[in-house]
């Protein structure tokens, strides 16, 4: 069996981190400290001033994955790939954006919501997304109705999920991993 990369990095950990850092010096440690905790795979949202020069200092820590989070467009994606992102996570799906991503050969997890999202992954030859926000967008209910028309699809969600919720989303089928800002909280 042929598992794509971005399967591989979702099988990697349970939970992915989902990290905003506000203070390039707390980088390095916060990989190292979350590597050593077994979080391997680490998502930085580049949403913050020094998200950019972070995935690049996180890339210093042996075992650690780092990816950018919070991509919304091209431009983005190929600053994120330039600052050395190993995979991609968006908050939804746009074709100019998919495009782009699988031009760029890079593991890729575009956020969806509905049925129509998880079709527009499907015809770009997708089949691995970011449920979110999961909480928001229906729960646990909403993936398993999901689930029935898209098995073939695998998810993370993220968006409300808790330490207290965490083992329920796992333990669905079609769950491999879920996101998770609790792991390190912005404060």
């Amino acid at each position: 069996m042929n598992i794509k990369p971005i399967e591989q990095l979702m099988r990697a950990t349970s939970i992915i981190p989902v990290l905003a850092v506000d203070d390039l010096a707390h980088a390095k440690p916060m990989a190292e400290a979350l590597v050593k905790s077994g979080y391997p795979v680490l998502e930085v949202l580049i949403r913050t001033e020094f998200a950019l020069e972070a995935i690049a200092e996180m890339k210093q820590v042996a075992g650690a994955i780092v990816g950018a989070g919070t991509v919304t467009n091209p431009d983005e994606l190929a600053a994120a790939i330039d600052a050395g992102a190993e995979f991609i996570v968006s908050p939804g799906l746009t074709d100019r954006l998919g495009h782009a991503a699988i031009a760029a050969n890079i593991p890729f997890l575009p956020g969806i919501a509905t049925a129509g999202d998880i079709m527009r992954g499907l015809d770009l030859g997708l089949t691995h997304f970011k449920y979110f926000p999961a909480e928001a967008s229906g729960g646990i209910a909403a993936l398993k109705a999901l689930s029935g028309p898209f098995g073939q699809c695998l998810f993370c969600p993220t968006g409300g999920i808790t330490q207290q919720s965490v083992d329920a989303w796992l333990a669905l089928d079609n769950v491999l991993c879920v996101g998770g800002s609790w792991v390190v909280p912005s404060q």
